[in-house]
């Protein structure tokens, strides 16, 4: 085997190029089984594996290491162990048409998906999905050509040469043969996905599908195939307080609050995005206020309109976008400053207004929000649809007993970047520096030199997933240099993918894992909290930098400073 070509995906990732799905898979074990120093992911796609790393140190070091993994990863056996059976009853809504376009038949499809073994070779679009090879093309057909707004949970699906179950409720474009009762993704195992990279599956068709429930799952929590509901979320405590515990009421949660942490990094395998606050640097700074640990959780809301009222003697501190706060006690009130600790007396209420510049604040209490972890981390993902859900009105949150030793800190700077209040759709466009690639090589000399040397506005539609991006004044959207399907592959914060439509989409916490548009560069770290605290209408420029040594490039154009070879075409899901 030939040695990976190696893409940089922003300054701490790595994209190694594969020439097999075998390959993938064994490179992937084998960087599961040994990871290298700072590893924080590897995510395995349909020829790709991309790795990420904590640091530019540990992804510089990395690169050499990587360089000859395939040429000794088939030592590594991905898929050892027996295959996972998938009872199945074939009644799908397309099973008709599959038969049709296959040529096959719909008993010939059933007799040609339950005949041969799939592998999974990646997941992606949700907790739990995974996209299954098998062992022949007789069963590739093209997605539909107008995707359903919902499938039902359980749905055994087709699209190109890939066979995957819905976890859960969502919109999907494949085509249907089939229902299962099989719960691909349960946060009450020890293992939530029953496919990981590398697992192997045998469908076999039932006449009707049973499904198993254990006497200790909770009631609520199951999701039935036939109903095709989304998956249960983790019960956010609410209108209950432990007798002495100190606790957060919400009164109003303005837009949109939610609780947040550093993250849940590690689970790219399993479908789950990383997550965590929007602006880390928000919130590491409103926990050192309190003399919290960096990952404690905080509130993250948008766009203000926040109150709450204190249960106990509180500590707190507000940081992220300024916004005025009034801390009211009956007909008494006084403001409550920004970028300091303060005092929140029992019974007292601490009152939001709208941001002046930015649009995330965020609310730390000593403490910490004591909510019950998921996979590790209480944040909430939008994307993924785990952990606690968005705080409505009434609910009730317990605050953690302080670590002894913890010094409250004394007032600081705000790390809301100076840019976001000189610039907007008034002033100069607040800059962003970006690597580039890992694919700016299937873009137009023209449209490297745009992304850099023009100004996009952001949208509306922007959201913790990403940051909408448009043309402002005189531009023009990007124009690719080749036009086939980019197989799906993993993707970093801070990604600028670039759909059909030309508009870049800029990655953020709750972005999809994989993505099936080229990458044309990627924001650097240390500026995706600006990004997060771009509010709509705001002009944004990019500035391209070497991922060495921060340096701008040439002005106007991204510049690859490693090229290598294309990957081989094959179909995009």
């Amino acid at each position: 085997m030939s040695s990976p070509h190696i893409r940089w995906a922003g300054p701490r990732a790595l994209l190694l190029e594969l020439d097999s799905l075998e390959t993938v898979l064994a490179v992937h074990a084998r960087l599961q089984e040994t990871p290298l120093p700072g590893q924080v992911d590897v995510l395995a796609a349909a020829r790709t594996v991309l790795a990420v790393f904590d640091s530019r140190a540990s992804a510089q070091a990395a690169r050499a290491a990587v360089a000859t993994l395939d040429r000794d990863a088939a030592a590594v056996n991905a898929g050892s162990a027996e295959p996972v059976r998938i009872e199945v009853v074939y009644d799908g809504d397309d099973l008709a048409e599959v038969g049709r376009l296959t040529g096959l038949g719909a008993d010939g499809v059933i007799a040609a998906h339950t005949g041969q073994l799939w592998t999974a070779a990646f997941g992606g679009f949700a907790p739990g999905f995974a996209y299954l090879v098998g062992e022949h093309d007789a069963l590739n057909v093209p997605r539909r050509s107008s995707p359903r707004t919902a499938v039902p949970a359980g749905s055994v699906a087709l699209a190109g040469n890939f066979s995957a179950v819905y976890p859960r409720r969502s919109p999907g474009g494949w085509q249907l043969i089939g229902r299962t009762a099989a719960r691909m993704w349960d946060l009450d195992r020890e293992q939530p996905a029953m496919l990981r990279p590398g697992s192997t599956v045998r469908y076999v068709a039932v006449r009707e599908v049973v499904e198993v429930v254990t006497v200790a799952e909770p009631a609520g929590q199951r999701e039935s195939a036939g109903q095709g509901g989304p998956a249960a979320q983790p019960d956010t405590p609410a209108g209950v307080q432990a007798a002495g515990v100190p606790a957060l009421e919400i009164i109003t949660p303005g837009p949109q609050s939610l609780i947040q942490d550093l993250g849940r990094p590690g689970f790219g395998d399993l479908g789950v995005s990383p997550a965590g606050a929007a602006d880390a640097a928000g919130a590491r700074q409103a926990n050192r206020l309190v003399g919290n640990p960096p990952g404690d959780a905080v509130l993250e809301t948008v766009l203000g309109g926040l109150s709450v009222r204190a249960r106990g003697e509180l500590t707190a501190a507000l940081t992220g976008a300024p916004a005025d706060a009034e801390i009211r006690s009956g007909s008494a009130s006084r403001p409550a400053p920004l970028y300091a600790p303060f005092p929140l007396h029992d019974g007292e209420s601490l009152h939001l207004g709208t941001p002046e510049a930015g649009l995330r604040t965020y609310l730390a209490v000593r403490g910490g929000i004591d909510v019950p972890p998921v996979l590790g981390s209480r944040s909430t993902d939008l994307m993924s649809g785990i952990g606690p859900s968005p705080l409505d009105a009434g609910t009730v949150l317990p605050v953690g007993a302080a670590d002894r030793g913890r010094v409250v800190g004394q007032p600081e700077p705000p790390t809301l970047h100076p840019a976001l209040s000189q610039g907007g759709t008034d002033g100069a466009p607040v800059v962003l520096r970006v690597t580039p690639g890992p694919r700016d090589d299937w873009f137009t000399p023209q449209s490297l030199a745009a992304l850099t040397g023009q100004d996009w506005a952001v949208t509306a539609e922007s959201n913790r997933i990403g940051v909408r991006l448009d043309t402002s004044a005189g531009g023009t959207p990007l124009e690719r240099s080749r036009t086939e399907e980019l197989p799906s592959e993993g993707v970093v914060a801070g990604s600028l993918q670039v759909p059909p439509s030309g508009l870049p989409v800029l990655f953020l916490a709750d972005h999809p894992v994989t993505g099936g548009y080229p990458v044309i560069a990627v924001v650097v770290p240390e500026d995706l909290p600006v990004a997060a605290q771009l509010p709509p209408g705001t002009t944004v420029r990019f500035q391209a930098v070497d991922p060495g040594t921060m340096e701008p490039l040439r002005p106007g154009a991204l510049q690859q400073p490693e090229p290598t070879a294309p990957t081989p075409a094959t179909n995009s899901l």
